[in-house]
């Protein structure tokens, strides 16, 4: 029994990562990264956004995976506290730009900070499934459910919901990655005036975060601002009607 134990211990010696130190850990802060935000959709946590993060880091991006309250917000209360989550990271001088990643109604939140708080040095920005003009399903339920998710009434298809009335900054490169199965938000809602590109991938509303193939294209639209394969290769990675029986969470 006795050897078994010091046998653990010497191999717990041997494996032992020794302690970074004070002039490792600041030149590691002192290296140059690009930092990209991810904002989840409504109802969900940052766990939900866990797949992009991990594609992220391992291509070498830093990632500030954002967590906010998405049903007792609404998207200028979840936007003023995404603007100063960023602007605490954002400010640190090995950051050179701030690229930003959201799902559904994340992208809302995120259109929000882009007009009325953008970091200084702002990258790109990838919508996943974002319901830019509004969705016809929020349109459904805003009127009786509105005390249970407070931005429903944000994301209706009303001239004056922030999906529709908030403006989109001229000069920022934007890519939209909407699914071909999803019954939450239909194709033609996803279009945003001023995006660069769309691409459409075979997939539904609440698991299009977690296709690998949503992974490459959003890498390759950080890297190079476009989805096109032929102009970027893609980085090496370790219209339906909604139906209300069948709605996913926006």
């Amino acid at each position: 029994m006795r050897s078994a134990v010091w046998a653990g211990l010497a191999l717990l010696l041997l494996t032992a990562r020794p302690p970074e130190s004070s002039e490792s850990r600041q030149e590691r802060a002192g290296t140059p990264r690009e930092l990209v935000v991810l904002v989840h959709g409504m109802g969900r946590t940052t766990c939900s956004m866990a797949p992009v993060r991990r594609a992220l880091e391992t291509a070498g991006y830093e990632v500030l995976n954002h967590g906010y309250h998405s049903r007792r917000m609404t998207v200028a209360e979840a936007g003023s506290e995404l603007a100063e989550a960023v602007a605490t990271v954002s400010l640190r001088p090995e950051i050179t730009r701030v690229h930003f990643v959201g799902h559904s109604l994340g992208n809302i939140v995120i259109r929000w900070v882009l007009a009325n708080a953008p970091p200084a040095r702002l990258g790109r920005v990838v919508m996943l499934a974002p319901p830019n003009q509004g969705a016809r399903l929020a349109d459904r339920f805003a009127g009786w459910l509105s005390w249970l998710s407070q931005p429903l009434p944000d994301l209706t298809t009303a001239s004056g919901s922030a999906a529709r009335a908030l403006a989109t900054p001229t000069g920022v490169e934007i890519g939209i990655i909407a699914g071909s199965y999803d019954h939450t938000v239909r194709l033609e809602e996803t279009y945003l005036d001023g995006q660069k590109e769309r691409a459409v991938v075979p997939c539904g509303h609440t698991f299009i975060m977690r296709k690998t193939r949503v992974h490459q294209l959003t890498l390759r639209f950080l890297r190079d601002g476009t989805f096109d394969e032929a102009i970027a290769p893609p980085t090496p990675a370790p219209v339906r009607p909604a139906l209300v029986s069948g709605a996913e969470p926006l």
